[in-house]
């Protein structure tokens, strides 16, 4: 019961660190869809390409990483409480398929800065606002399936 009994720490801890990446997930985007513009090679272009490693190597994946640990000691902490089945609970299956949909997104993302910086964007500065959402989305349907439990 060692993890159950810091299960407030562990959420709050966790919360933190979402909020960190998310930031980032949002974020991202929006320069990219500024970045489109610029002309390859330019001094915007670079400026660019900084800024969006350091958000990439400095905030975002660090606070994916905590936000996995926490998340994992989360799922460890309520399987000492609930036992492991809340597992297979509608709400926490829609949770789990958010996560690997944010993940699958940061890779995305990540693989679009290497894009940028190779001088090979394809994507234009509308795809990049109509997808800016996207993580919001997701978190919205996440953080209602965790509070409200449904199909419990």
């Amino acid at each position: 019961m060692a993890l159950a009994q810091h299960y407030d720490l562990l959420r709050g801890l966790h919360i933190l660190a979402v909020i960190a990446w998310m930031a980032g997930l949002l974020y991202l985007p929006r320069l990219y869809a500024y970045h489109s513009a610029a002309t390859v090679g330019s001094e915007l272009d670079t400026t660019f390409q900084v800024m969006e490693l350091k958000l990439l190597r400095i905030i975002m994946n660090p606070a994916m990483l905590v936000s996995l640990i926490f998340g994992g000691l989360l799922i460890l902490a309520d399987s000492e409480i609930r036992g492991w089945a809340f597992l297979l609970k509608p709400w926490m299956v829609s949770k789990l398929c958010g996560v690997v949909f944010l993940l699958g997104w940061h890779g995305f993302l990540a693989s679009a800065r290497r894009a940028f910086a190779e001088g090979r964007n394809q994507r234009s500065g509308q795809f990049w606002r109509m997808t800016n959402e996207l993580p919001f989305i997701a978190a919205i349907i996440m953080v209602l399936s965790v509070t409200l439990e449904f199909g419990n």
